[in-house]
């Protein structure tokens, strides 16, 4: 196992397995800090954007599960990459809604919302494309994709998912456990042709029907045009004076930031990302 001198690895007992949870004594620090602010947040605080915020400036960082050679429960909120900036939001989220509040609540949630049964890590089990993430974590009841009305919902999304076992050098796991990649191949296959509704990018204006349709704290999820991906890039969604705006742990600005430019622009200056996908939390 690779890691730093300060990392801790720490038995916690989830419903039906013993997992390895690895973090560090900071994340701990950081995740009660979060819980007391919030704890002190006027009733009907929207939990997503106000942890969402608290966490602007922290670095991108990419690859920050891929440390290990086994897989491992990693928490982690020093170094954020888009999927973990928003998985650890919504986490901190789920735990004030059901107010559990300690740092094992939170790992709990990571585990739920991270792996397809929630429990024992694996790297298989890991929701790597954002549909299965969706899908999945419908079924456990934390969250649903919006698809209508139409319009702003106009476009429509089949999939044709094989980037992972077309990339497998790509992929540290599968390249060290070639086993793997059948389980992964049958992911895809079951993603394959399924059909989703999203809004083109053209659609993504200061309107007011946007507005009603989409909410702050709402996840949104790029579409993307990369042969073999279903999406590109998420986000948490927070509407300004402009327009939409997007929290996200951005790789072209280094950090976590509440993107100045709105999503419209953002949208604009991207070819491979056609328009977006929106999920909403469970209040």
């Amino acid at each position: 196992m690779k890691t730093t001198l300060l990392s801790i690895l720490i038995l916690f007992s989830f419903a039906t397995a013993k997992a390895a949870v690895q973090y560090e004594k900071e994340d701990s620090i950081y995740v009660m800090k979060l819980f007391a602010e919030a704890k002190k947040q006027p009733d009907g605080t929207n939990h997503m954007v106000f942890f969402a915020r608290r966490m602007l400036g922290l670095p991108y960082v990419a690859h920050t599960l891929e440390v290990n050679d086994t897989e491992h429960l990693i928490i982690n909120l020093r170094q954020l990459d888009c999927t973990t900036y928003v998985e650890n939001v919504l986490a901190l989220t789920l735990c004030m809604k059901e107010n559990k509040t300690t740092f094992k609540d939170f790992c709990d949630k990571i585990a739920l919302i991270r792996y397809a049964k929630g429990k024992q890590p694996h790297y298989t089990d890991r929701l790597h494309y954002f549909t299965s993430w969706i899908e999945h974590n419908t079924r456990k009841g934390l969250c649903h994709e919006i698809q209508s009305p139409a319009p702003p919902f106009t476009a429509v999304q089949t999939l044709d998912i094989n980037y992972m076992t077309s990339h497998v050098s790509s992929y540290r796991m599968l390249h060290l456990n070639p086993s793997y990649i059948a389980k992964i191949r049958n992911t895809e296959k079951e993603l394959t042709g399924k059909r989703y509704r999203y809004i083109p990018k053209s659609e993504v204006k200061n309107t007011r029907l946007l507005r009603r349709t989409i909410h702050d704290g709402d996840i949104i999820a790029t579409t993307t045009s990369i042969k073999g991906l279903d999406t590109q890039h998420i986000g948490i969604a927070v509407w300004h004076s402009d327009g939409l705006h997007m929290l996200n742990a951005s790789s072209i600005r280094h950090k976590v930031v509440e993107e100045p430019l709105t999503l419209y622009q953002y949208l604009q200056r991207r070819k491979t990302m056609p328009g977006i996908r929106v999920v909403r939390v469970e209040k």
